[in-house]
Protein backbone atom coordinates (compact mmCIF):
# COMPACT_ATOMS: atom_id res chain seq x y z
CA UNK A 1 0.00 0.00 0.00
CA UNK A 2 1.64 3.53 -1.41
CA UNK A 3 1.62 5.99 1.40
CA UNK A 4 0.44 9.80 0.46
CA UNK A 5 3.16 12.20 0.35
CA UNK A 6 1.59 14.80 3.33
CA UNK A 7 3.26 18.39 3.72
CA UNK A 8 2.92 20.37 6.54
CA UNK A 9 1.41 23.74 6.27
CA UNK A 10 3.80 26.38 6.20
CA UNK A 11 3.74 28.46 9.38
CA UNK A 12 3.20 32.46 8.70
CA UNK A 13 6.59 34.12 9.93
CA UNK A 14 6.36 37.28 12.22
CA UNK A 15 8.24 40.51 13.03
CA UNK A 16 9.00 42.67 15.33
CA UNK A 17 10.20 46.76 15.09
CA UNK A 18 12.55 48.12 17.91
CA UNK A 19 12.69 52.05 17.38
CA UNK A 20 14.75 54.55 18.65
CA UNK A 21 15.27 58.47 18.08
CA UNK A 22 16.77 57.86 15.05
CA UNK A 23 16.42 54.60 13.50
CA UNK A 24 14.15 51.19 13.10
CA UNK A 25 15.18 48.15 13.78
CA UNK A 26 13.26 45.28 12.06
CA UNK A 27 13.39 41.54 12.36
CA UNK A 28 11.03 38.50 10.70
CA UNK A 29 11.09 35.37 12.10
CA UNK A 30 9.78 31.94 10.48
CA UNK A 31 7.23 30.06 11.96
CA UNK A 32 10.35 28.08 13.66
CA UNK A 33 11.52 31.61 15.02
CA UNK A 34 14.46 31.70 13.09
CA UNK A 35 15.73 34.77 11.60
CA UNK A 36 15.06 35.31 8.18
CA UNK A 37 15.79 39.23 7.32
CA UNK A 38 16.94 41.80 9.73
CA UNK A 39 17.24 45.45 9.00
CA UNK A 40 18.07 48.75 10.18
CA UNK A 41 16.29 51.90 8.64
CA UNK A 42 16.55 55.82 9.00
CA UNK A 43 13.61 57.26 10.96
CA UNK A 44 12.58 59.32 8.21
CA UNK A 45 10.05 58.85 5.40
CA UNK A 46 12.57 57.06 2.86
CA UNK A 47 12.91 55.19 5.89
CA UNK A 48 9.86 54.58 6.78
CA UNK A 49 8.73 53.33 3.66
CA UNK A 50 11.78 50.71 3.35
CA UNK A 51 10.65 49.47 6.20
CA UNK A 52 6.96 48.69 5.00
CA UNK A 53 8.39 47.45 2.11
CA UNK A 54 10.66 44.73 3.50
CA UNK A 55 7.37 43.91 5.34
CA UNK A 56 4.97 43.44 2.87
CA UNK A 57 7.49 41.57 0.78
CA UNK A 58 7.48 38.84 3.73
CA UNK A 59 3.27 39.50 4.57
CA UNK A 60 4.00 38.31 8.54
CA UNK A 61 1.11 37.78 10.31
CA UNK A 62 1.65 39.99 13.31
CA UNK A 63 3.89 42.97 14.12
CA UNK A 64 5.61 43.42 17.86
CA UNK A 65 5.94 46.78 18.58
CA UNK A 66 6.79 48.26 21.96
CA UNK A 67 4.42 52.05 21.67
CA UNK A 68 1.27 52.44 20.11
CA UNK A 69 1.46 55.34 18.53
CA UNK A 70 3.84 57.31 15.73
CA UNK A 71 4.45 57.51 12.12
CA UNK A 72 5.58 53.70 12.09
CA UNK A 73 2.32 52.53 13.74
CA UNK A 74 0.76 54.74 11.19
CA UNK A 75 2.54 53.35 8.13
CA UNK A 76 1.47 49.30 9.75
CA UNK A 77 -2.09 50.22 9.85
CA UNK A 78 -1.50 51.67 6.32
CA UNK A 79 -0.19 48.24 4.87
CA UNK A 80 -2.48 46.55 6.38
CA UNK A 81 -0.84 44.81 9.03
CA UNK A 82 -1.54 43.41 12.41
CA UNK A 83 0.03 45.21 15.29
CA UNK A 84 0.62 44.18 18.73
CA UNK A 85 1.60 45.99 21.52
CA UNK A 86 4.23 44.90 23.74
CA UNK A 87 5.63 47.28 26.75
CA UNK A 88 8.96 47.98 27.57
CA UNK A 89 9.15 46.43 30.85
CA UNK A 90 7.70 43.33 29.30
CA UNK A 91 10.34 43.47 27.13
CA UNK A 92 12.70 43.82 29.24
CA UNK A 93 11.51 40.73 31.73
CA UNK A 94 11.53 38.14 28.20
CA UNK A 95 14.90 39.04 27.06
CA UNK A 96 15.52 36.33 30.29
CA UNK A 97 13.95 34.18 27.99
CA UNK A 98 16.30 33.93 25.55
CA UNK A 99 19.20 33.56 28.14
CA UNK A 100 20.27 37.16 27.73
CA UNK A 101 22.28 38.85 30.09
CA UNK A 102 19.45 41.21 30.28
CA UNK A 103 21.32 44.51 28.30
CA UNK A 104 19.46 46.26 26.07
CA UNK A 105 20.31 45.69 22.28
CA UNK A 106 17.78 47.22 19.40
CA UNK A 107 18.89 44.21 17.37
CA UNK A 108 18.03 41.79 20.10
CA UNK A 109 14.81 43.13 20.88
CA UNK A 110 13.48 43.30 17.59
CA UNK A 111 13.66 39.96 17.49
CA UNK A 112 12.42 39.15 20.79
CA UNK A 113 9.29 41.45 19.43
CA UNK A 114 9.18 38.82 16.29
CA UNK A 115 8.93 35.81 18.51
CA UNK A 116 7.05 37.28 21.41
CA UNK A 117 4.12 37.23 18.67
CA UNK A 118 5.08 34.10 17.43
CA UNK A 119 4.90 32.15 20.36
CA UNK A 120 2.58 34.07 22.79
CA UNK A 121 -0.18 35.69 19.95
CA UNK A 122 -3.08 34.01 22.22
CA UNK A 123 -1.92 36.58 24.86
CA UNK A 124 -1.35 40.02 23.21
CA UNK A 125 -4.55 41.71 21.69
CA UNK A 126 -4.55 43.17 18.47
CA UNK A 127 -3.75 47.25 18.73
CA UNK A 128 -6.76 48.98 17.05
CA UNK A 129 -7.28 52.84 15.75
CA UNK A 130 -10.06 54.94 17.33
CA UNK A 131 -13.28 54.97 16.06
CA UNK A 132 -14.12 57.99 14.07
CA UNK A 133 -16.82 58.99 16.62
CA UNK A 134 -13.92 59.45 19.25
CA UNK A 135 -11.39 61.15 16.92
CA UNK A 136 -14.05 63.68 16.32
CA UNK A 137 -14.57 63.79 19.78
CA UNK A 138 -10.69 64.33 20.63
CA UNK A 139 -10.26 66.90 17.86
CA UNK A 140 -13.37 69.12 19.20
CA UNK A 141 -12.03 68.80 22.94
CA UNK A 142 -8.28 69.92 21.46
CA UNK A 143 -10.33 72.82 19.39
CA UNK A 144 -12.27 74.51 22.41
CA UNK A 145 -8.79 74.45 24.34
CA UNK A 146 -7.05 75.98 21.76
CA UNK A 147 -9.76 78.60 21.39
CA UNK A 148 -9.78 78.89 25.36
CA UNK A 149 -6.09 79.82 25.15
CA UNK A 150 -6.48 82.57 22.61
CA UNK A 151 -9.66 83.60 24.85
CA UNK A 152 -7.27 83.88 27.91
CA UNK A 153 -4.46 85.72 25.83
CA UNK A 154 -7.07 88.45 24.38
CA UNK A 155 -8.15 88.37 27.81
CA UNK A 156 -4.45 89.80 29.16
CA UNK A 157 -3.96 91.87 26.28
CA UNK A 158 -7.15 93.42 27.17
CA UNK A 159 -6.05 94.07 30.67
CA UNK A 160 -2.77 95.46 29.72
CA UNK A 161 -4.30 98.09 27.55
CA UNK A 162 -6.86 98.97 30.32
CA UNK A 163 -3.87 99.61 32.98
CA UNK A 164 -3.63 102.98 30.97
CA UNK A 165 -6.95 103.58 29.04
CA UNK A 166 -9.40 102.78 31.82
CA UNK A 167 -7.51 101.30 35.10
CA UNK A 168 -10.93 101.47 37.02
CA UNK A 169 -12.83 98.75 34.97
CA UNK A 170 -10.33 95.97 35.41
CA UNK A 171 -10.70 95.33 39.18
CA UNK A 172 -14.30 96.45 38.79
CA UNK A 173 -15.94 93.00 38.79
CA UNK A 174 -14.63 89.80 40.12
CA UNK A 175 -13.24 88.52 36.17
CA UNK A 176 -12.50 90.93 33.12
CA UNK A 177 -14.00 88.64 30.89
CA UNK A 178 -17.40 87.63 32.45
CA UNK A 179 -20.25 89.18 30.57
CA UNK A 180 -20.80 92.28 32.95
CA UNK A 181 -17.32 93.46 33.00
CA UNK A 182 -17.92 93.54 28.92
CA UNK A 183 -21.19 95.18 29.05
CA UNK A 184 -19.48 97.64 31.38
CA UNK A 185 -16.90 98.47 28.94
CA UNK A 186 -19.09 98.41 25.67
CA UNK A 187 -21.29 101.33 27.06
CA UNK A 188 -18.33 102.86 29.28
CA UNK A 189 -15.33 103.15 27.11
CA UNK A 190 -13.58 105.89 28.15
CA UNK A 191 -12.83 108.11 31.70
CA UNK A 192 -14.71 110.81 30.42
CA UNK A 193 -17.74 108.76 30.40
CA UNK A 194 -17.29 106.69 33.71
CA UNK A 195 -17.21 110.19 35.62
CA UNK A 196 -20.00 111.35 34.61
CA UNK A 197 -21.68 108.11 36.66
CA UNK A 198 -23.30 108.24 40.18
CA UNK A 199 -24.34 105.64 42.75
CA UNK A 200 -27.65 106.14 41.20
CA UNK A 201 -27.24 105.94 37.53
CA UNK A 202 -25.33 102.97 37.98
CA UNK A 203 -27.39 101.39 40.35
CA UNK A 204 -29.85 101.95 37.12
CA UNK A 205 -27.73 100.72 34.99
CA UNK A 206 -26.66 97.36 36.52
CA UNK A 207 -31.06 96.85 37.17
CA UNK A 208 -31.15 97.43 33.40
CA UNK A 209 -28.31 94.63 32.36
CA UNK A 210 -29.82 92.12 34.87
CA UNK A 211 -27.15 92.17 37.00
CA UNK A 212 -27.09 89.54 39.44
CA UNK A 213 -23.45 89.99 41.39
CA UNK A 214 -23.76 90.72 45.16
CA UNK A 215 -21.80 93.62 44.70
CA UNK A 216 -23.85 97.18 46.54
CA UNK A 217 -23.77 99.51 43.39
CA UNK A 218 -21.92 101.74 46.52
CA UNK A 219 -18.82 99.72 46.87
CA UNK A 220 -19.03 99.65 42.64
CA UNK A 221 -19.01 102.99 42.51
CA UNK A 222 -16.11 103.95 45.38
CA UNK A 223 -14.32 101.34 43.43
CA UNK A 224 -14.67 103.46 40.11
CA UNK A 225 -13.46 106.81 42.18
CA UNK A 226 -10.96 105.66 43.90
CA UNK A 227 -8.87 103.69 41.07
CA UNK A 228 -6.06 105.54 38.86
CA UNK A 229 -7.76 107.50 36.61
CA UNK A 230 -7.19 106.49 32.55
CA UNK A 231 -7.10 108.61 29.37
CA UNK A 232 -9.80 111.82 28.82
CA UNK A 233 -10.17 113.45 26.15
CA UNK A 234 -9.44 112.64 22.19
CA UNK A 235 -6.98 110.36 23.66
CA UNK A 236 -9.11 108.78 25.80
CA UNK A 237 -11.52 108.23 22.59
CA UNK A 238 -8.39 106.79 20.56
CA UNK A 239 -7.89 104.26 23.01
CA UNK A 240 -12.06 103.10 23.43
CA UNK A 241 -11.31 102.29 19.58
CA UNK A 242 -8.61 99.54 21.23
CA UNK A 243 -10.97 97.98 23.75
CA UNK A 244 -13.60 97.57 21.40
CA UNK A 245 -11.50 95.55 19.55
CA UNK A 246 -10.56 93.63 22.07
CA UNK A 247 -14.34 93.25 23.39
CA UNK A 248 -15.36 92.31 19.36
CA UNK A 249 -12.89 89.35 19.56
CA UNK A 250 -13.45 88.52 22.65
CA UNK A 251 -17.23 87.92 21.45
CA UNK A 252 -16.29 85.65 18.63
CA UNK A 253 -14.50 83.67 20.67
CA UNK A 254 -17.24 83.19 23.23
CA UNK A 255 -19.20 82.20 20.74
CA UNK A 256 -17.05 79.50 18.83
CA UNK A 257 -16.43 78.18 21.82
CA UNK A 258 -20.22 77.81 23.23
CA UNK A 259 -21.09 76.06 19.74
CA UNK A 260 -17.87 73.58 20.28
CA UNK A 261 -19.40 72.74 23.43
CA UNK A 262 -22.55 72.52 22.00
CA UNK A 263 -20.90 70.02 19.59
CA UNK A 264 -19.16 68.13 22.26
CA UNK A 265 -22.50 67.26 24.47
CA UNK A 266 -24.14 66.09 21.15
CA UNK A 267 -21.13 63.82 20.31
CA UNK A 268 -20.57 62.88 23.93
CA UNK A 269 -24.37 61.68 24.08
CA UNK A 270 -23.94 59.48 21.10
CA UNK A 271 -20.87 57.87 22.13
CA UNK A 272 -20.86 54.35 24.01
CA UNK A 273 -17.81 55.12 26.48
CA UNK A 274 -19.95 57.56 27.72
CA UNK A 275 -21.82 55.69 30.61
CA UNK A 276 -17.84 54.54 31.87
CA UNK A 277 -16.22 57.59 31.89
CA UNK A 278 -19.18 59.56 33.17
CA UNK A 279 -19.71 57.85 36.38
CA UNK A 280 -16.17 58.82 37.58
CA UNK A 281 -16.55 61.74 40.44
CA UNK A 282 -16.19 65.23 39.30
CA UNK A 283 -16.87 64.57 35.67
CA UNK A 284 -19.40 66.80 33.77
CA UNK A 285 -19.60 66.41 30.41
CA UNK A 286 -16.41 68.20 29.13
CA UNK A 287 -14.05 66.42 31.07
CA UNK A 288 -15.63 62.90 30.42
CA UNK A 289 -15.12 64.12 27.00
CA UNK A 290 -11.52 64.93 27.11
CA UNK A 291 -10.46 61.62 28.81
CA UNK A 292 -12.51 59.43 26.25
CA UNK A 293 -11.15 61.26 23.42
CA UNK A 294 -7.49 61.34 24.91
CA UNK A 295 -7.79 57.61 25.59
CA UNK A 296 -9.31 56.28 22.87
CA UNK A 297 -11.67 53.44 22.66
CA UNK A 298 -8.88 50.98 21.26
CA UNK A 299 -8.39 48.76 24.12
CA UNK A 300 -5.58 47.34 22.44
CA UNK A 301 -3.33 50.48 22.60
CA UNK A 302 -2.54 50.02 26.24
CA UNK A 303 -2.32 47.00 27.49
CA UNK A 304 -1.37 47.35 31.06
CA UNK A 305 -2.43 50.10 33.33
CA UNK A 306 1.29 51.17 33.76
CA UNK A 307 1.35 51.84 30.14
CA UNK A 308 -1.19 54.14 29.98
CA UNK A 309 0.29 55.55 33.06
CA UNK A 310 3.61 56.38 31.15
CA UNK A 311 1.71 57.42 28.13
CA UNK A 312 0.00 60.03 30.58
CA UNK A 313 2.93 60.98 32.46
CA UNK A 314 1.57 59.75 35.62
CA UNK A 315 4.68 57.89 36.43
CA UNK A 316 8.17 59.19 37.12
CA UNK A 317 11.13 58.57 35.12
CA UNK A 318 13.74 56.45 36.70
CA UNK A 319 17.31 55.46 34.88
CA UNK A 320 19.41 52.96 36.57
CA UNK A 321 23.24 52.92 36.06
CA UNK A 322 26.07 51.05 38.04
CA UNK A 323 24.82 51.05 41.83
CA UNK A 324 22.62 54.53 41.92
CA UNK A 325 18.69 55.07 40.85
CA UNK A 326 17.74 58.56 39.28
CA UNK A 327 14.53 59.09 39.46
CA UNK A 328 12.95 61.93 37.50
CA UNK A 329 9.78 63.72 35.75
CA UNK A 330 8.89 62.02 33.09
CA UNK A 331 8.93 64.95 29.75
CA UNK A 332 8.13 61.66 26.98
CA UNK A 333 4.50 61.73 27.20
CA UNK A 334 1.22 62.26 25.24
CA UNK A 335 1.05 66.08 26.77
CA UNK A 336 -2.43 66.28 25.94
CA UNK A 337 -3.76 62.85 28.22
CA UNK A 338 -1.46 63.95 30.59
CA UNK A 339 -3.23 67.31 30.93
CA UNK A 340 -6.90 65.38 30.72
CA UNK A 341 -5.54 62.95 33.25
CA UNK A 342 -4.53 65.96 35.82
CA UNK A 343 -7.32 67.90 35.31
CA UNK A 344 -9.70 64.76 36.55
CA UNK A 345 -7.54 63.72 39.55
CA UNK A 346 -6.76 67.09 40.60
CA UNK A 347 -10.51 68.06 40.91
CA UNK A 348 -11.47 64.38 42.08
CA UNK A 349 -10.48 64.48 45.63
CA UNK A 350 -13.39 67.14 46.29
CA UNK A 351 -15.77 64.67 45.80
CA UNK A 352 -13.91 61.60 46.66
CA UNK A 353 -12.71 60.79 49.83
CA UNK A 354 -10.48 57.86 49.19
CA UNK A 355 -9.00 60.55 46.20
CA UNK A 356 -8.89 63.45 49.26
CA UNK A 357 -6.59 61.39 51.44
CA UNK A 358 -4.49 59.98 48.90
CA UNK A 359 -3.58 63.21 47.97
CA UNK A 360 -3.19 64.23 51.66
CA UNK A 361 -0.91 61.78 52.47
CA UNK A 362 1.57 62.52 49.64
CA UNK A 363 1.45 65.93 50.80
CA UNK A 364 2.27 65.22 53.85
CA UNK A 365 5.22 63.03 52.76
CA UNK A 366 6.54 66.53 51.17
CA UNK A 367 5.14 66.22 47.67
CA UNK A 368 4.06 69.65 46.16
CA UNK A 369 1.08 70.08 44.51
CA UNK A 370 1.29 68.66 40.75
CA UNK A 371 3.30 65.67 42.04
CA UNK A 372 0.51 64.80 44.86
CA UNK A 373 -1.78 64.88 42.07
CA UNK A 374 0.05 62.84 39.67
CA UNK A 375 0.25 59.90 42.60
CA UNK A 376 -3.28 60.32 42.57
CA UNK A 377 -3.38 59.88 38.97
CA UNK A 378 -1.11 56.71 38.76
CA UNK A 379 -4.23 55.67 41.24
CA UNK A 380 -7.23 56.47 39.70
CA UNK A 381 -5.57 55.05 36.17
CA UNK A 382 -5.93 51.30 37.48
CA UNK A 383 -9.29 52.10 38.31
CA UNK A 384 -9.78 53.90 34.86
CA UNK A 385 -8.22 51.20 32.82
CA UNK A 386 -9.86 48.57 34.84
CA UNK A 387 -13.27 50.20 33.84
CA UNK A 388 -12.32 50.69 30.80
CA UNK A 389 -11.17 47.35 29.44
CA UNK A 390 -14.18 45.76 30.75
CA UNK A 391 -16.98 48.44 29.76
CA UNK A 392 -17.81 48.81 33.15
CA UNK A 393 -19.07 52.26 35.11
CA UNK A 394 -17.03 53.12 37.70
CA UNK A 395 -19.17 51.98 40.92
CA UNK A 396 -17.98 53.48 44.23
CA UNK A 397 -19.70 50.81 46.23
CA UNK A 398 -17.55 48.35 45.04
CA UNK A 399 -13.82 50.28 44.59
CA UNK A 400 -12.70 48.18 48.03
CA UNK A 401 -10.09 51.12 48.89
CA UNK A 402 -12.60 53.80 49.11
CA UNK A 403 -15.00 51.52 51.16
CA UNK A 404 -12.36 50.79 53.66
CA UNK A 405 -11.45 54.03 54.06
CA UNK A 406 -15.37 55.06 54.55
CA UNK A 407 -15.99 52.20 56.89
CA UNK A 408 -12.60 53.28 59.17
CA UNK A 409 -13.73 56.24 59.36
CA UNK A 410 -16.86 55.56 59.93
CA UNK A 411 -15.68 53.12 62.92
CA UNK A 412 -13.44 56.08 64.07
CA UNK A 413 -16.72 58.70 64.52
CA UNK A 414 -18.17 55.86 66.62
CA UNK A 415 -15.58 55.25 69.31
CA UNK A 416 -15.27 59.40 69.66
CA UNK A 417 -19.14 59.56 69.46
CA UNK A 418 -18.85 61.82 66.60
Amino acid sequence: MSMKETTEPARPVTAGIDWSSTDNVVCVVDGDGVPVERVTVALDKAGIARLVRVLRRWQPSGVGIERPDGPVVDALFAAGLTVYVIPPAQVKALRQRYGSAGNKDDRFDAYVLADTVRTDRCRLTPLQRDQPATTALRQLCRTRKDLQAHHLAVTNQLRAHLALALPAAVDLFSELDSPISRQFLTRFATQDVVDRLTVKSLAGWLVKVRYSGRTDPTVLHQRLTDAPRGATGTHGTALAGITRAYLATMAVLTAQIAILEQQIDDALQQHPDRVIFAALPRVATLRAARLIGEIGDARGRFPTPTSLACLAGMTPSTRRSGKSDIVSFRWAVDKQLRDAVHDFAGDSRKANPWAADLYDKARARGCDHPHAVRILGRAWIDIIWKCWTTNTPYQPAKHRTLQHHLHQHQHQDQQTGG
